[in-house]
């Protein structure tokens, strides 16, 4: 299996790299600091096609393969997590959901604008009371004349407060838990639907995040996103394919903390040398790099078998637990590399590290990685 980038690949990987480091570098420690969602900048990407990177060219996408998807998010990560963390969730999460089950009517009202970065896309799974339990959740949609009638609250949705077009999943038959979970497509304004942003998170601060709530919304059958009782399952298939992107994300951030840890280590002196001629901060960052590099390849290797519409539920999760976990530790080595310095805002290690540590957290937690890897591995 050849993981090397193609010709138009590489193209693209360096276009996205000249527009982060024109558009994105310079200003991603104040978007930090603020808190503030750059929505120019994500304006910006939708112009370039990169809000719509899985989307057919028919409905405005890029019809980008899932390699390409894994190359560009990385990139954008090395620069600025959270921006990583908008692209990745509004092109895999909701715009995935609506582009894989979906009616052709839904696709061809929402798709095109979303594609474009008209409108965001945000995906309403985790609810206060339930995260890794997805099949516990508690937001209801009850049958009423032509449409249902949905209750209950999301919590940490990303771009819950800034998106227009959101996914939600509901229990139609709570009886019957996973098996009773329908999903149904809501739009900002709607009567009863409102956003609730949060803020004060540890990492990713730039990244929209949000709590939804629905209080008696009315939604027409047509909004309904498949079968009654099948969106659990086309829910799991929406987290395979999340977790390559979330793998690429943390191979990014784990990068820059890498590449920043190699650029300081060569102009820090101490004891009359730069603080590179060290064994033990060259071993460190040999190991940094050699996880990474594993990481990568674990990625590239669940992508493409996506590609190949080939079986990649394990590989997936694999790809997300490692690479999680080594940009973990790729980040807590840089600040360390970094020394006093690593430990202030005024270097990028330091955003890294808090930003990493959502890898491990969302889109499914370290332990479920391992609890789906362990469910695949006993099937045999």
């Amino acid at each position: 299996m050849d993981f090397e980038l193609n010709e138009s690949q590489r193209k693209l990987v360096g276009m996205v790299r000249d527009f982060c480091l024109r558009e994105v570098k310079p200003h991603a420690q104040e978007w930090d600091r603020e808190e503030r969602f750059p929505r120019e900048v994500v304006a910006h990407l939708g112009e370039l096609g990169l809000l719509g990177m899985t989307v057919p060219e028919e409905l405005g996408g890029s019809a980008l393969d899932t390699v390409s998807v894994a190359a560009v998010v990385e990139e954008i990560a090395r620069w600025d997590g959270s921006l990583a963390l908008t692209v990745a969730s509004h092109n895999g999460l909701g715009t995935s959901h609506l582009l894989r089950f979906g009616s052709e009517e839904l696709r061809q009202r929402y798709i095109p604008d979303i594609a474009a970065g008209r409108k965001l896309a945000a995906w309403g799974l985790t609810e206060p009371g339930s995260g890794s339990d997805a099949a516990g959740m508690r937001s209801t949609a009850v049958r009423k004349d032509k449409g249902w009638v949905l209750n209950g609250a999301k919590m940490f949705i990303t771009q819950g407060s800034v998106g227009d077009v959101f996914v939600v999943l509901t229990l139609t038959e709570p009886e019957k838990r996973q098996k009773g979970v329908t999903a149904f497509v809501l739009e900002k304004g709607m009567k009863g639907f409102s956003q609730r942003p949060l803020h004060g998170k540890l990492g990713m601060r730039s990244s929209d995040t949000a709590e939804l709530v629905m209080e008696d919304v009315f939604a027409e059958d047509w909004r309904r996103i498949g079968e009654v009782g099948g969106g659990f399952v086309d829910t799991l298939k929406i987290l395979d394919k999340g977790r390559i992107t979330i793998g690429a994300l943390s191979v990014g951030l784990g990068r820059g903390a890498l590449e920043e840890s190699v650029a300081y280590s060569k102009e820090r002196k101490a004891f009359g040398k730069p603080i590179a001629d060290f064994q033990a901060l060259r071993w460190m960052m040999a190991d940094m790099a050699t996880e990474l590099e594993a990481a990568r390849l674990l990625v590239f290797r669940a992508a493409r078998l996506a590609d190949e519409g080939k079986p990649y539920t394990q590989e997936a999760a694999m790809a997300k637990l490692f690479a999680s976990e080594a940009a973990s530790r790729a980040a807590a080595h840089g600040v360390q590399i970094h020394g006093g310095y690593g430990f202030t805002k005024e270097f990028l290690v330091e955003r890294i590290y808090r930003d990493v540590k959502l890898c491990t957290i969302g889109e499914g937690t370290s332990e479920v990685q391992r609890m789906v890897i362990a469910r695949e591995l006993l099937k045999a």
